[in-house]
């Protein structure tokens, strides 16, 4: 068995992987409540939270499963809340002691780019080298809260930025954009629901970047253009457009991610292309990247819901798909990784 343990924002989060089965147990705890209040996460709420959520959650993993099961322990290290993810590479650390088993640290950014092939091993642990082989070269979209990456991922596993936001990231537009508009924490779920019924074509948001040769991405001349676009309007029409402008807004948003995903599988011999990370849950997101796909004729892999945010199902799958690399075991694991580090 591989233990998971995740904490690098507001998710307290344990995972038990079997090598022969693959995820047998998934344990949350989630803040966001706590969060609304303020509009956001607060890091050292955060990382008070985690220190009291762990033991009740290694009380559910221990009612369920024998702690002398774990041969093998992994904790996501990087990037996030520094404080927060102290929390969780203290847990791993006295496990790692208690149960005389090693700890690994675990990229979390990597670690999403991995998740899409959970449902693959899942299926075929026996077989899963022999099916990996068969998806890659893969082209990777993450599309989180704080990040927009985009990654290649070579026949050896070996994974390569090859793209990424060079300002706000796709789920900080969203959430961004939602407060402008009054629609509160967390704002991506709340604008997605109200553009359902609206028109994106109801006012033309810019996409920048989009006629540069590279894979990167920008987002914040959109809140700005949002911003300017509330301003010049009463509450009244505010109210009335509502709909119109949070599809508009959505419409942007998604249209950049999937054009600039396009020119990247042109621009490669990919098998698959995958989509992880929270803002992969949006709706209209995912059908794009599926019609995206069909068009290139490449397998799309588009991780499961429960293992889009913040997991830690991903982090003890992220020692599967990592097998080839000689990763150091560590008792001093330090916080921090930064983007540059990551890939």
């Amino acid at each position: 068995m591989i233990l998971g343990i995740e904490s690098s924002c507001d998710e307290s989060a344990l995972a038990l992987l079997d090598r022969s089965k693959g995820i047998v147990g998934e344990w949350v705890s989630s803040q966001v409540t706590l969060h609304a209040e303020y509009g956001g996460v607060v890091p050292e709420l955060a990382s008070r939270e985690h220190l009291s959520n762990f033991a009740p959650l290694l009380r559910e993993l221990r009612n369920q499963h024998s702690f002398a099961e774990i041969d093998e322990i992994v904790v996501t290290a990087g990037p996030g809340l520094a404080g927060c993810l102290a929390m969780g590479i203290a847990v791993g650390n006295a496990l790692s002691m208690s149960l005389n088993a090693p700890v690994y640290a675990a990229n979390h950014l990597r670690a999403h780019a991995q998740s899409v092939f959970i449902e693959t091993h899942a299926a075929s642990p026996s077989g899963f080298d022999a099916e990996l082989d068969r998806m890659l070269p893969h082209l990777s979209l993450i599309v989180s809260g704080g990040n927009t990456l985009l990654a290649h991922i070579d026949r050896d596993r070996s994974i390569e930025l090859i793209g990424e936001t060079i300002d706000d990231a796709a789920g900080e537009a969203l959430d961004k954009g939602a407060k402008l508009l009054g629609l509160g924490y967390p704002g991506g779920p709340k604008l997605e629901a109200i553009a359902r019924p609206g028109n994106p074509k109801s006012h033309d948001f810019p996409r920048a970047l989009m006629e540069k040769a590279n894979f990167d991405f920008s987002f914040s001349g959109l809140k700005t253009s949002l911003r300017y676009l509330i301003e010049g309007i009463s509450e009244a029409e505010l109210d009335r457009r509502l709909p119109d402008i949070c599809s508009s807004y959505q419409e942007a948003v998604v249209d950049a991610l999937i054009r600039k995903t396009g020119k990247a599988l042109c621009n490669g011999d990919y098998r698959s292309v995958g989509l992880s990370g929270g803002v992969s849950n949006n709706g209209l997101l995912r059908q794009r990247f599926r019609d995206l796909a069909a068009g290139a004729r490449v397998t799309p892999l588009l991780a499961r819901k429960e293992h889009t945010g913040d997991n830690a199902g991903m982090i003890a799958f992220s020692r599967i798909f990592e097998r080839s690399k000689d990763l150091e075991t560590k008792i001093d694991i330090h916080p921090g990784a930064r983007i540059t580090e990551v890939f």
